[in-house]
């Protein structure tokens, strides 16, 4: 059985607008993303098309795809497009469970390893694994 398993991930190259109020807790900056997706795609990739399995946040039909497992945190420069790529899913049909970590940042378990959220990450990661 097939199941995507994404821990805040980077979907979408258009995220390039800073939200002021992730900025201050970015443990992956907005720099850091420009650099990444330029490293990926080429300078101009914004501008440009790029199809979704090098960029998935640009998926428009998800029809078809497996099940997905989607975390991440509140302060996480991947809040906004972790968010959109679930609803995508959803409303393909695609069963998509979302977990929004509130006042978190990127990395936070690995931050804050015991944690309680780290712990109920880690917990609900086990459970989607065990499930395949």
């Amino acid at each position: 059985m097939a199941r995507q398993l994404l821990i805040y991930p980077m979907l979408d190259d258009r995220t390039t607008t800073p939200d002021p109020y992730i900025v201050p807790f970015a443990g992956w900056s907005y720099d850091d993303n420009a650099t990444a997706w330029n490293a990926l795609l080429g300078a101009g990739h914004e501008d440009r098309e790029t199809g979704p399995p090098a960029a998935p946040g640009r998926l428009n039909d998800a029809a078809g795809l497996p099940p997905a497992y989607i975390e991440v945190g509140q302060l996480d420069v991947f809040r906004d497009e972790a968010i959109r790529y679930a609803l995508t899913l959803s409303r393909a049909g695609v069963p998509a469970e979302l977990h929004l970590h509130p006042g978190v940042p990127h990395k936070y378990d690995a931050v804050a390893f015991d944690a309680d959220v780290s712990r109920r990450a880690q917990s609900d990661r086990d459970r989607v694994l065990r499930s395949l």
